[in-house]
């Protein structure tokens, strides 16, 4: 016995619910007797909404059918049969009751119409059935019994039989209408009785109809049980029609159905659509012709060839549909084999959904937690996970590998000044000039805000590692253009290897950030090899930091003041507020030392607010014409409540605003834009003065002298020093700045004067202030009330001229003393010694290995130390070349003439 499919089972959901509550079945078996009457559609108006009216076609309701009108030609035939038999005819009454009752069951359609226009329990049907089945077996009965009577030769033995037929032929046409086969036998035997008349028979009729009465309520009301059992299943079969038909419309999953060759015998028709065909023509095809099973990825054993082959239920397998579009569109398939009664297997059945959305989504997720969403590099977690395989690999030999962490210079300064935007903008090409650096040779990621990290698997040559690194350093430190705007940056690398630096990740990780400390502590745009030495240079600065806090506290800062001289007539016109730490047990400590530590902890706010109100304060004590000049950050500069804390700092001084000065470094150009111009403007509205600090050593071009209100331009000390030596060219570069100033109508300031020549040449170049330890150094603000209540004539002190033989430069250079390297910067060289700036409280008498070049070590003895500066006297004199230079390289040996072969001419 075949069981029907899933489709073949639809459709007849679809016949049933179109044609009202009888059972598919019971339909079918109506419509082929031809008695079906015409499919009445009645709409749904919500998910269950039906009228609960009887179908046409049902007997347990309707007493009239359309095939009753075979009944006449059976009357007919059983008429033809008593003449045959009997060979007489019956007379005319009897004749025309017997005609007269054939007759009326030929409008049987008419009556069964007649009969569905009423309510199916109307008291309208009954007429109806009496004429339409009662009457006529009644007229048939009375005339064949009259015939009888009239001729012996017939018999009532073939009467009786006769009536027997004809009942069984009513029942078979009348179906299981029970009430209407009662009515056609009384009818029948009924008209059979009247002709005879007799008391028996009447009472014996009386009895037949009682019972036929009896039995007739009890069908009607089995049949109205049975109705409302055929309607409660038809809304439950409609209803489930209905919520499938709609979930597949709706598009949020679709049915399938195979034969057990593996051959489709449905699919929903949307699906058909998307696979380009319709569902007859993908009937008879292979069920897995739908999906890219080589494409899905599926490794494992359960797959969906292996689940049919077995014959196994799944749910949920993810495939790749063949739908041949541009994007994939992936599915989510379940199904389950079909069993007959006999448990013999019959194909599969199943649903199905889309799975696109969701691994788009998934997709997304898997994006953003692997990677970086602004660089689309890897993140901080892929990186982590990708070098933490690298050092779990099974052999020891392939965990080798090297880690570069890369801090980039000045960023801050971009992101305060420009705007976060414009920070994105350029972290974005950062990324791709990192990438395209790198290459091939290693995985470039995104820890967070400035920091990227390189991995490069297998074993590294340092002097390889060092080469990548300059040019990473040098790639990244090319000019970039940012809204229109020209933007330098640099960058630091701190270089760790395994298994030198580290076997774990996190030792990895934490070495090579303490050699990105030292490479940014070390003048920043430098690479730095790890080194056992960092970690003691770690806790040092983590306890300056501690140390920085708990003085800003304890307000153990100090202010100095450096007094700035008129040229003309050598008269104090102000001073430089200079920030001073007293530390309790390292003394004063070198403001280049901790100042770093204070902006990349942001206490560099915090501190410059405190040196404005203390200034102002000390100010207050002060003649009238003398002012103070203040240094902002970069980082306050860009904090938009600047010229309030201005403001309050000068109302609370009580000083005027024209005595306050505002040294700015060039770093604020970087982001040339409408902020910076706005805060220019709120600045000079409050009436402070403007100083251009540092001029010469920044990173923009002179455009911004146009716009930016500046009263004084500040010259560098690197210009000052070494003015005075013969072939110089930094006199000229003093007097262009001198130019450009007046022409702008500026003052201008030299700074580090040290030398009364010195003096005489910013003089003579038109210098209108000189700031220098020529005049003064820093004082405390005890020492200037003194100094002011003397006057405010200031007299240079100090030496004619620096020594010929000195050389003033700023190069770095590597000091070994026993197991320990230093880092210095030399100010000024001779044959005989330098001055070395870096190193603080170094002992009278220590000796250095001092790394003048690569492959040139001076030996060298500390004669004097102050603050952190000191002097050296080198064990050797140094070469000089022909222009008295001193040699930063070896000199080689010459060669005697022996040596050297002469040169001879040849033809």
């Amino acid at each position: 016995m075949k069981k029907p499919g899933l489709r073949g089972e639809r459709q007849a959901a679809h016949s049933g619910a179109e044609r009202g509550l009888l059972p598919a079945a019971q339909e079918a078996k109506n419509d082929s007797h031809g008695d079906a009457a015409p499919a009445a559609s009645s709409p749904f108006a919500g998910f269950a909404r039906w009228s609960g009216r009887p179908d046409a076609g049902d007997c347990l309701h309707y007493f009239t059918c359309r095939r009753w009108v075979l009944m006449g030609p059976a009357l007919l035939v059983s008429a033809l049969l008593m003449g045959l038999i009997s060979g007489t005819l019956p007379d005319m009454v009897a004749g025309l009751c017997m005609v007269l009752g054939m007759a009326l069951c030929l409008p049987a359609s008419i009556y069964a119409r007649m009969e569905r226009r009423v309510v199916h329990n109307g008291w309208q049907r009954y007429p109806l059935l009496f004429v339409a089945i009662l009457l006529p077996m009644m007229l048939f009965g009375f005339g064949a019994a009259r015939w009888t009577n009239l001729h012996p030769h017939l018999g009532w033995e073939v009467t009786v039989n006769i009536f027997v037929i004809v009942v069984l032929m009513a029942t078979a046409l009348l179906e299981n209408r029970l009430t209407s086969i009662i009515a056609a036998t009384i009818g029948l035997w009924g008209g059979g009785s009247l002709h005879a008349g007799s008391m028996a028979s009447f009472t014996l009729l009386t009895v037949g109809t009682v019972i036929g009465l009896l039995m007739a309520i009890r069908q009607a009301r089995t049949a109205s049980s049975q109705s409302n059992r055929h309607a409660e299943r038809e809304r439950e079969q409609r209803r489930a029609e209905q919520l499938l038909h709609e979930y597949e419309q709706t598009g949020q999953g679709w049915f399938w159905e195979t034969d057990r060759q593996g051959k489709i015998t449905y699919v929903t028709r949307s699906i058909a659509a998307l696979l380009g065909s319709t569902v007859s023509e993908m009937e008879g095809k292979s069920f897995t012709g739908m999906f890219m099973l080589e494409a899905a990825g599926q490794e494992g054993e359960r797959t969906l060839v292996f689940h049919l082959n077995t014959r196994s239920s799944f749910q949920d397998l993810g495939v790749r549909a063949a739908t041949g579009e541009k994007d994939e569109r992936w599915w989510s398939i379940s199904g389950r084999p079909v069993l007959d009664q006999f448990n013999n297997f019959m194909g599969f059945r199943g649903s199905g959904t889309d799975l696109t959305e969701k691994r788009r989504s998934q997709a997304h997720v898997t994006q953003l937690a692997r990677f970086d969403s602004l660089t689309k590099l890897a993140n901080r977690f892929q990186m982590s996970e990708w070098l933490e395989k690298i050092l779990t690999s099974p052999r020891i030999e392939t965990r080798a590998c090297a880690v570069f962490l890369l801090d980039l210079d000045r960023f801050k300064a971009v992101n305060d000044t420009m705007g976060h935007p414009a920070g994105d903008a350029l972290l974005k090409q950062v990324a791709e000039r990192l990438s395209n650096t790198v290459g091939d040779r290693g995985r470039v990621g995104r820890l967070g805000g400035d920091e990227f990290q390189v991995i490069l698997h297998g074993a590294q040559n340092r002097e390889g590692l060092a080469h990548l690194a300059r040019r990473i350093i040098e790639n990244l430190s090319q000019p970039y253009t940012i809204e229109g705007a020209r933007v330098t940056i640099g960058a630091s690398v701190g270089i760790a290897l395994c298994p030198d630096d580290g076997m774990t990740s996190d030792a990895l990780i934490r070495n090579a950030d303490l050699a990105l400390y030292a490479a940014k502590g070390g003048g920043r745009g430098r690479h730095h090899f790890y080194d056992e030495d960092l970690h003691s240079d770690a806790k040092e600065r983590q306890q300056l930091e501690q140390d920085l806090r708990d003085a800003i506290a304890s307000g153990s800062l100090e202010l100095h003041y450096q007094p700035q001289v008129r040229t003309t007539s050598e008269k104090i016109t102000g001073f430089e507020a200079l920030l001073r730490w007293n530390h309790p047990v390292h003394g004063y400590i070198s403001p280049a030392k901790f100042v770093p530590v204070a902006e990349e902890t942001g206490l560099v706010a915090q501190i410059g607010e405190w040196a404005l109100r203390t200034a102002c304060a000390d100010l207050a004590k002060w003649p009238e014409e003398v002012r103070v000049a203040v240094n902002v950050s970069p980082l306050q500069f860009a904090n938009p409540a600047l010229p309030a804390i201005v403001t309050s700092a000068i109302a609370a001084a009580g000083v005027s605003p024209g005595r306050l000065e505002l040294e700015i470094t060039e770093s604020v150009f970087l982001g040339d834009d409408r902020t910076t111009e706005a805060m220019f403007s709120a600045l000079k509205n409050l009436g402070v003065r403007l100083a251009l600090d540092d001029f010469g050593t920044g990173y923009s071009s002179l455009g911004y002298l146009k716009k930016a209100p500046f009263d004084k331009i500040k010259i560098d000390q690197s210009f000052v020093r070494g003015a005075t030596i013969q072939g110089s060219r930094n006199g000229a570069i003093i007097s262009s700045i001198v130019n450009l100033a007046e022409a702008l109508g500026m003052e201008t300031t030299a700074e580090g004067v040290e030398t009364l020549d010195e003096l005489d040449l910013v003089r003579m170049l038109g210098c209108s202030h000189v700031q220098g330890y020529i005049y003064e150094r820093p004082l405390n603000a005890q020492s200037v009330l003194a100094q002011l209540i003397d006057g405010l004539v200031a007299v240079a002190k100090g030496p004619r001229s620096a020594r010929a033989t000195r050389q003033t430069m700023l190069r770095k250079v590597a000091l070994e003393h026993g197991p320990h390297s230093y880092e210095g910067t030399i100010r000024n060289i001779s044959q005989h010694g330098a001055m070395i700036e870096g190193l603080w409280n170094v002992p009278v008498g220590t000796t250095f290995g001092v790394h003048l070049a690569d492959d040139y070590v001076v030996m060298a003895t500390s004669r004097w130390c102050k603050e952190d500066r000191m002097g050296l006297e080198f064990g050797q004199p140094l070469e000089l070349d022909g222009n008295g230079a001193v040699l930063f390289t070896p000199v080689r040996p010459r060669r005697e003439k022996s040596e050297t072969a002469p040169l001879r001419r040849t033809a």
